[in-house]
């Protein structure tokens, strides 16, 4: 049964995301446009998924709804893999007093939750997309810091790393060459864990109207506009709802399966 997680897992993920990204070409409508007298319509063969209670067309919503979810979640990506690699090999490879400041800090950072911290970033920074990605990134690489951080110590005492040292290579020469192809499986197995995690960040700041604000068409957005509605018409709450459960179980069963088949040893719960 296992064998089949990661394809199935793999599969609905890059079905999720090729939906995204074509979201501009095979969305039926514009997911702004307004039709008071279409409102709340069941669906039907103009609208596949009905339309909102302003008469705009869900599936059009849903999946440019999916495009700025992916969007940020993406942007969030490559900040904490860019920021947590730069601090874990930096403290790392350097060792000492930079080495226990670094992870003094990380551990600053780890001590608190992440959506509390989340939370709080954005009230110095203000509301918007751009802010919650900033602090959802923020408030999640002290954890990638320190994974790079233990791969590099381990690696850096192996004889091929101690003879390019020897050879005169520079530290981000080493970094490129020899820690970077070492580090790619388990960044895999945590980013691909935290794909889920992110994805309900994003939805839930948008939903409290921190993140992106109406009329864009974004799932947690959709969930708020809808909770009037939802005796009359539960689809509205439903279509997003379900759309977030589907991408966030397609990502936690395949960072699982990743975890199991490229990392055994790392533990379930990382934070």
């Amino acid at each position: 049964m296992k064998r089949f997680v990661i394809p199935a897992a793999a599969g609905l993920v890059a079905l999720l995301l090729l939906a995204a990204a074509l979201a501009p070409w095979i969305a039926p409508y514009d997911p702004t446009l307004t039709d008071l007298a279409s409102r709340l319509q069941p669906p039907s063969a103009e609208h596949w998924l009905g339309t909102d209670h302003l008469g705009r067309d869900m599936l059009s919503r849903l999946l440019w709804g999916a495009r700025a979810s992916f969007g940020a979640v993406g942007m969030i990506l490559v900040l904490v893999l860019v920021f947590g690699c730069a601090v874990g090999m930096v403290a790392g490879l350097a060792g000492g007093v930079v080495d226990a400041v670094l992870m003094r800090i990380c551990d600053a950072f780890m001590t608190v939750p992440t959506l509390v911290l989340a939370l709080f970033m954005i009230g110095a920074l203000g509301t918007g997309i751009a802010n919650v990605v900033v602090a959802i990134a923020l408030s999640h690489w002290a954890w990638y810091a320190r994974l790079v951080r233990g791969v590099t110590l381990s690696l850096r005492s192996r004889d091929h790393v101690a003879a390019a040292r020897i050879a005169g290579l520079s530290r981000l020469a080493i970094a490129r060459r020899h820690l970077l192809p070492a580090l790619a499986g388990p960044l895999a197995v945590l980013a691909s864990l935290d794909l889920g995690h992110w994805m309900l960040h994003v939805a839930g700041l948008s939903f409290l109207g921190l993140g992106l604000a109406p009329p864009a068409a974004e799932w947690g957005i959709m969930i708020n506009d809808a909770r009037p509605f939802f005796r009359s018409a539960p689809l509205l709450v439903l279509l997003p709802g379900a759309a977030i459960l589907l991408t966030v179980l397609g990502c936690n069963l395949l960072g699982d399966a990743l975890r199991d088949r490229l990392d055994p040893g790392m533990p379930d719960h990382l934070h």
